[in-house]
C-alpha cells in the first residue's frame, strides 16, 4: 500500500471513529423514530397521556423525571425501576431512595393506550424515557429528541438501587466518580443536577445539615444561616413527613433559578451544595446566571440523551413487557 493510500485509510478510519463516537445512540441500537413504521403514533400517545395527568397534578413532573434517572443509574435504562417485588425478591421500588417516587400510573396508562394500537411493540423503558421528556416540556422546560429502541430488563433488585443511586449527602468527589462510572462527565453532573429546579425533598434528606452536621449538634456552616433558620421552622427534629421545595417559589416550573439558590448557599441537599466545590461545576453554574442566553435548556436535552443511553438493552436482549410492573 502506498504512503498516500495508507494516509487516506487512516483519515477514513479517524472520520469513521468520530462519527461512531458522535452518534453513540445509533451505535447502541437506539435511534430517533425507532417506531416510525411499527408504532408511528407512540410519541403522540405518550404525550397526550402524560398531559392528561399533569393537567390535574403538575407536581408529578418531578417524580416522573426522577423515575427515569433512577432507572438509568441502576442496571441501565431498562425499565427495571418499574417492576414490582416478588415473593422471592425485593425490587428497586422497595429501596428507600425510590419510596418517594410517584407516577407509576402514568407509565401504566401510556402502556395500556399503546398496547391497544401496537401490541407487543413498545418497551416500558422507552415509554419512561418519553414520559420524562414530556413531563419536562409540559411544564415549560426544553424539548429534545429521544432516541428509542430500548428493551426491558427482567431483573430488579433492591440491593442494586442502594448500590447505584447517589444519596443526598454525597460530596462532589463521590458525585463525579459515580457520574464517570455511568459514562457521564462533570458537565453532565452540573446539568442534570439542574433537574432539581422542580420537585421536593423530605426533611430526613437534609435535616442533618440543620441539627447535627458533624455529630456535635451543629449546623452545616456552608449553608446560608438565614436559610437554615427558615428550614428549622419547617423541619423539626425527627420530622419524617414534611416536604420542602428544592427550588423555593419555582418548584413547579422548569427554569434556571435552581442555580441561583445554589450560588446563594441555599442548596437544599448536600449534593446540590456540592456544585460549589468544583471549578468546573461552579463555572457552569456561574455561566448560567451571568449569560445573556443561558444554555441550560439545550444542555439538559443533550445530557438527558446521554443518560438515556446508559446500559441499554437492544436487539434481542431483554423483552418487551406486556405489563410494565411484571416480567412476561
Amino acid at each position: 500500500m502506498s504512503v498516500g493510500m495508507e494516509h487516506c485509510f487512516k483519515l477514513l478510519f479517524v472520520a469513521s471513529m468520530a462519527l461512531f463516537l458522535a452518534n453513540g445512540s445509533q451505535a447502541q441500537g437506539l435511534k430517533v423514530g425507532f417506531y416510525s413504521k411499527t408504532c408511528p403514533n407512540v410519541e403522540t400517545i405518550v404525550r397526550n397521556t402524560t398531559a392528561s395527568f399533569l393537567s390535574r397534578a403538575p407536581t408529578l413532573a418531578a417524580p416522573l423525571l426522577r423515575m427515569h434517572f433512577h432507572d438509568c443509574f441502576v442496571r441501565g435504562c431498562d425499565g427495571s425501576v418499574l417492576l414490582n417485588s416478588t415473593q422471592n425478591s425485593q425490587a428497586e421500588k422497595a429501596a428507600i431512595p425510590n419510596l418517594s417516587i410517584r407516577g407509576f400510573q402514568v407509565i401504566d396508562a401510556a402502556k395500556d393506550a399503546i398496547e391497544k394500537v401496537c401490541p407487543g411493540v413498545v418497551s416500558c423503558a422507552d415509554i419512561l424515557a418519553l414520559v420524562a421528556r414530556d413531563s419536562v416540556y409540559l411544564i415549560k422546560g426544553p424539548f429534545w429528541q429521544v432516541p428509542t429502541g430500548r428493551r426491558d430488563g427482567r431483573v430488579s433488585l433492591l440491593s442494586d438501587a442502594l448500590a447505584n443511586l447517589p444519596p443526598p449527602f454525597f460530596n462532589i468527589t463521590q458525585l463525579k466518580a459515580l457520574w464517570q462510572q455511568k459514562g457521564l462527565n462533570v458537565k453532565d453532573l452540573a446539568v442534570l443536577s439542574g433537574g432539581h429546579t422542580i420537585g421536593n425533598a423530605h426533611c430526613p434528606a437534609f435535616s442533618n445539615r440543620l441539627y447535627n452536621f458533624t455529630g456535635k449538634g451543629d449546623t452545616d456552616t456552608s449553608m446560608d444561616p438565614n436559610y437554615i433558620a427558615q428550614l428549622q421552622q419547617k423541619c423539626k427534629p425527627g420530622d419524617t413527613t414534611t416536604i420542602v421545595e428544592l427550588d423555593p417559589g419555582s418548584f413547579r416550573t422548569f427554569d434556571t433559578s435552581y442555580y441561583n439558590y445554589i450560588a446563594k448557599r441555599r442548596g437544599l441537599l448536600q449534593s446540590d451544595a456540592a456544585l460549589l466545590n468544583d471549578k468546573e461545576t461552579k463555572a457552569y453554574l456561574d455561566n448560567q446566571l451571568t449569560s445573556s442566553s443561558p444554555s441550560f435548556f439545550k444542555d439538559f436535552g443533550v445530557s438527558m440523551v446521554k443518560m438515556g443511553n446508559i446500559g441499554v438493552l437492544t436487539g434481542k436482549a431483554g423483552e418487551i413487557r406486556k405489563h410494565c410492573a411484571l416480567v412476561n
